[in-house]
């Protein structure tokens, strides 16, 4: 069944369902935690009781796991996870897992819906392709200057659904675009993703990213928007930040 990233019910299941932490990714590098949610008396999660299933996964990710980093001084990556998420919903991406900003057992942070991957898939070699969902992927990443996109951050449904994950270290002000999906660089953007960066211009002026991001970091976002739409196509490595992240997987 595909994921509905918009759901309403399901948004309200994250944020006020009860969360338990039962593992914790042991290769990220900031406390990354798997949690498991059972529904309370204030959240509506018909759509998702559907199956059966009395409870979901997540992951957790406190603001106090977070290790300081030298160009992300200000911390609060749990917050840019959040704006990752919305920018992706209203520009309509529908890229990002289901992402809320929530208290925890180890306090505030951001709580993703966990992504059961098709595990039959060689997702190395599907990132390579010139996939549809890969191409609208690299486009969003070039729009939030992701600093981290690796092969890992790949989430492919059995249904064929892709999604992308770990955007604690993106939104920098300053150039700073790192990706292993290069494959589209110098191609021309398409009617639809004119007509999505346009919807993401709009759609980074929401009040909610004032409380997510700095006054610099929209406007950087902004501006990355404009250059993109008067380039016309997707971008090249600058030359002057490292072109991918290491390890890249």
């Amino acid at each position: 069944m595909a994921i509905d990233a918009n759901s309403e019910s399901l948004l309200e299941f994250l944020t006020h369902s009860d969360l338990s932490v039962t593992g914790r990714l042991v290769d990220a590098s900031n406390a990354t935690l798997l949690c498991e949610l059972i529904g309370s008396d204030h959240s509506d999660h018909s759509d998702q009781m559907a199956s059966g299933e009395p409870t979901l996964q997540a992951i957790y990710k406190p603001i106090a796991g977070e290790r300081p980093l030298w160009d992300f001084p200000d911390g609060r990556l749990a917050w840019r996870e959040r704006a990752a998420y919305l920018l992706s919903s209203l520009a309509g991406f529908n890229i990002v897992p289901p992402t809320v900003l929530r208290d925890g057992p180890f306090g505030e942070g951001a709580v993703q819906l966990w992504i059961d991957c098709d595990e039959s898939v060689d997702i190395v070699e599907y990132g390579q392709t010139e996939n549809s969902y890969l191409r609208a992927l690299a486009l969003f990443d070039a729009i939030i200057n992701n600093t981290d996109r690796k092969f890992g951050h790949l989430l492919l449904t059995s249904e064929g659904q892709l999604f992308g994950c770990d955007h604690g270290v993106s939104f920098h002000q300053d150039p700073k675009l790192r990706t292993v999906l290069w494959q589209f660089s110098g191609e021309k953007f398409t009617d639809r993703e004119v007509a999505l960066l346009h919807r993401t211009t709009e759609s980074i002026t929401h009040e909610e990213f004032s409380h997510l991001l700095t006054g610099a970091e929209i406007a950087a976002t902004s501006e990355r928007i404009a250059t993109l739409l008067e380039e016309g196509e997707f971008p090249f490595p600058s030359g002057d930040w490292p072109a991918v992240p290491w390890p890249p997987y």
